[in-house]
């Protein structure tokens, strides 16, 4: 028994993460981390990179002449996504809390930069460029801070549960991420970081009446910044009614539906979308759900549905079972991504069936774009080591009582 708490102790050191794969010799089937999870996030990248590879060809052939451009560029970013979690998955959750404040601060500064320095897109300065690189540093801000919160929430429960001071000050930080973030502009993150937001102070206890108060807060500040932008404005008014203008504010939103019409139930076949071929713009990032219900029809819909479903309340189990082991900072951190990722895919799908506003966000693991699939990336490691992190004192409190 001393032997076996000895190879569990020097795993741990040694950070060798991937080979809990096969689980303990001495314990079979006692695999050190969630394999259903990986598998899960694995295939709807693989299924991510075969619809963007199909989505994008025509639109990839019109602007650079060559169909495969974009298909190059998403494999460097499944590359990149490798590295990134060789090295996320060996960082312990206590290192993720301890420099919480000072991630936030660092995307903060990033954020400010992108502002004076930031590389412009269609109308929009969201992006740093590092070489041939662009970083939406907005992305990055979801998960940043998501650990922020997570670690404040376990610094200040008590407060935050007991007087209004406690629980807005985390309001306060958001308002700041806020307002730089709608400078760049950029509703739709601040949206999504409003959610997260509100959904764990409501889950860590908050008094209902601050709870509720924040909410009403939330909605008046959302209507007053459609109201103040025409763009916006044309948005939801074109949302509501996309075919009184067809060819123009309502045109994306009928390609997509037009998609979806065609795609019956088992679709066109893979590759076979003519919505693709230039008449849906953003075939391969924001509206690629409609290229993939034009050619799987409604049973792909539900497929991938299905699989995002799955991510989504295999986080929010693992925040229930953290919380009653009493490792609060993972328990919150695993909620914070778990609606994190059921919000935005809400959104997107909303979005591209007519339900919602277009908002311009991706579908999480599927769509194109490196900052998105780089940062889903890590918060998926982060989830996968919470989980690692957990079976193990498990183990060694078992161990500990033999």
């Amino acid at each position: 028994m001393a032997s076996d708490s000895r190879q569990l102790n020097l795993f741990e050191r040694s950070g060798h993460f991937w080979s809990g794969w096969f689980g303990s010799q001495k314990a079979p089937g006692s695999q050190l981390y969630d394999r259903s999870l990986l598998t899960a996030v694995l295939s709807l990248m693989a299924f991510g990179f075969v619809m963007v590879m199909s989505a994008s060809m025509p639109e990839a052939q019109s602007l650079k002449d060559n169909p495969f451009h974009f298909m190059y560029r998403h494999v460097f970013y499944l590359l990149g996504c490798v590295v990134i979690a060789s090295v996320v998955l060996r960082v312990e959750m206590k290192t993720w809390q301890k420099f919480s404040p000072f991630l936030l601060l660092g995307v903060f500064l990033l954020l400010v930069a992108v502002l004076a320095v930031g590389t412009t897109v269609n109308g929009a300065k969201r992006w740093l460029s590092v070489g041939p690189i662009r970083i939406q540093v907005a992305e990055m801000a979801k998960l940043v801070f998501a650990i922020y919160l997570s670690g404040y929430l376990v610094r200040r429960l008590q407060e935050v549960r007991e007087n209004a001071k406690g629980f807005y000050k985390p309001i306060a930080v958001f308002a700041l991420y806020a307002l730089l973030i709608l400078a760049q502009p950029d509703l739709g993150t601040v949206v999504v970081l409003f959610v997260g937001t509100v959904g764990l102070l409501f889950l860590a206890g908050a008094r209902m009446l601050d709870f509720f108060a924040l909410i009403f807060a939330g909605v008046l500040a959302f209507v007053a910044l459609v109201l103040l932008e025409p763009y916006r404005m044309r948005r939801v008014t074109s949302f509501l009614d996309p075919w009184e203008d067809p060819f123009g504010s309502g045109y994306q939103l009928v390609q997509s539906l037009i998609a979806y019409g065609r795609g019956d139930w088992f679709g066109q076949g893979l590759g076979n979308s003519i919505q693709k071929l230039e008449y849906l713009p953003e075939a391969h990032t924001d509206f690629i759900f409609a290229v993939i219900g034009e050619e799987l029809g409604f049973v792909g819909i539900v497929l991938v549905l299905s699989g995002l479903l799955f991510v989504a309340l295999k986080a929010i189990r693992l925040g229930n079972e953290c919380l009653g082991l009493e490792r609060a900072f993972e328990g919150y951190l695993a909620y914070a991504i778990g609606i994190w990722i059921c919000f935005q895919t809400v959104v997107n799908v909303g979005a591209s069936i007519g339900m919602l506003p277009t908002k311009g966000l991706t579908l999480p693991f599927v769509s194109y774009g490196g900052s998105s699939l780089w940062v889903m990336t890590s918060a998926v490691c982060i989830l996968l080591r919470i989980d690692y992190e957990k079976r193990l004192s498990q183990i060694q409190a078992v161990q500990g009582r033999l």
